[in-house]
């Protein structure tokens, strides 16, 4: 007699939930939609919920139409390796033709997240792998629902909104604003990523690219940094709705948890030239957790962006949270 494995296949479905009638936010506003979710990997491999940043949704991985905006790390063979588990990205509320400024707070998309995994029966998750904002939100969720999760992974994130993190956000809020009052709306949103851009990267990367050139003709006329950022601005016009950027700025804003409470196996991943997330605020949340498995402190020139860009510390966190992960949706033959 002998054993052979047959592997599963894996697939990939998108999932629309509805918001069931009386949900209510924390703020007291009822609340209604939809929530928007990808499914890729085999039916009965364990749940590995992944979260990124307010820009981010639930295209993390890469599909034959688009790249994802974590496709690299999600995949066959890949870190998040979807032969073995069952990946879940969703996108974050509010949608992005609400036309109103919502209320919101992590806890809130951690009760939408719980209402995924309800329609989804999953009764608890293998792990939950958030970078920013998503790890904001994995926090929350762990706080609420200790019972539903396993593993915890949070990358570029903590248990509370640094006060300098906020005052640059709040500058941003009110270019929106002022865009939507003006009727500008398209140009605050690209000045706002401006802004934001000068927040996600570090001093240190803006020196090594930009410190050489010539200065322009005239004063008023952009600099080479400047070029770079009017660009990515250009880029992000009509990426995300004013109202709904305000939404989710604001939600960041709110966020606390208390470290405590997240019962979860922990892995913290910070980086050195983080200025909206800094090392002693996860350094603080690594000393108050309960169940510490890692803090990781790398070198970094990008920034908050090094969860995009530091592919092999990033890799290496994933490969090794993961792997004990069992690979269910093999399945032993006799023949």
């Amino acid at each position: 007699m002998t054993n052979t494995i047959t592997p599963c296949t894996p697939r990939s479905r998108d999932i629309t939930v509805a918001i069931p009638d009386g949900f209510t936010l924390s703020s007291g506003q009822p609340f209604a939609g939809d929530v928007r979710a990808l499914l890729v990997g085999p039916d009965h491999g364990p749940v590995v919920v992944v979260g990124g940043g307010i820009s981010a949704g639930h295209a993390a991985a890469d599909t034959a139409s688009s790249p994802g905006w974590w496709g690299w790390a999600i995949g066959d063979g890949a870190p998040i390796d979807t032969s073995r588990v069952r990946l879940l990205a969703l996108d974050w509320a509010p949608e992005t033709t609400r036309d109103e400024i919502v209320t919101i707070t992590t806890a809130d998309q951690a009760r939408l997240l719980a209402l995924v995994l309800d329609h989804l029966r999953v009764t608890s998750i293998a792990a939950y792998i958030g970078a920013s904002y998503g790890g904001c939100v994995g926090l929350a969720f762990a706080e609420i629902h200790p019972e539903r999760i396993a593993q915890l992974v949070v990358i570029s994130a903590a248990h509370r909104a640094h006060p300098a993190a906020t005052a640059w956000r709040g500058v941003q809020r009110r270019l929106l604003a002022l865009g939507l009052e003006t009727g500008r709306e398209a140009d605050a949103v690209a000045l706002a990523r401006q802004l934001a851009m000068t927040t996600y990267r570090s001093a240190e990367e803006f020196d090594a690219r930009f410190s050489d050139g010539p200065s322009p003709a005239e004063a008023g006329s952009p600099y080479r940094v400047c070029d770079y950022l009017i660009a990515r601005g250009d880029a992000y016009r009509s990426h995300t709705a004013a109202r709904r950027w305000i939404s989710l700025s604001d939600s960041l804003d709110r966020h606390q948890v208390s470290p405590e409470r997240i019962l979860a196996r922990l892995t913290l991943v910070g980086f050195t030239s983080d200025q909206l997330v800094p090392l002693a605020d996860i350094r603080e949340l690594a000393n108050r957790a309960p169940n510490l498995d890692r803090l990781i402190e790398a070198p970094s020139l990008y920034g908050h962006d090094a969860f995009l860009t530091e592919r092999t510390v990033v890799s290496n966190v994933l490969r090794s949270a993961l792997s004990s992960l069992p690979a269910p949706c093999s399945q032993e033959i006799a023949a």
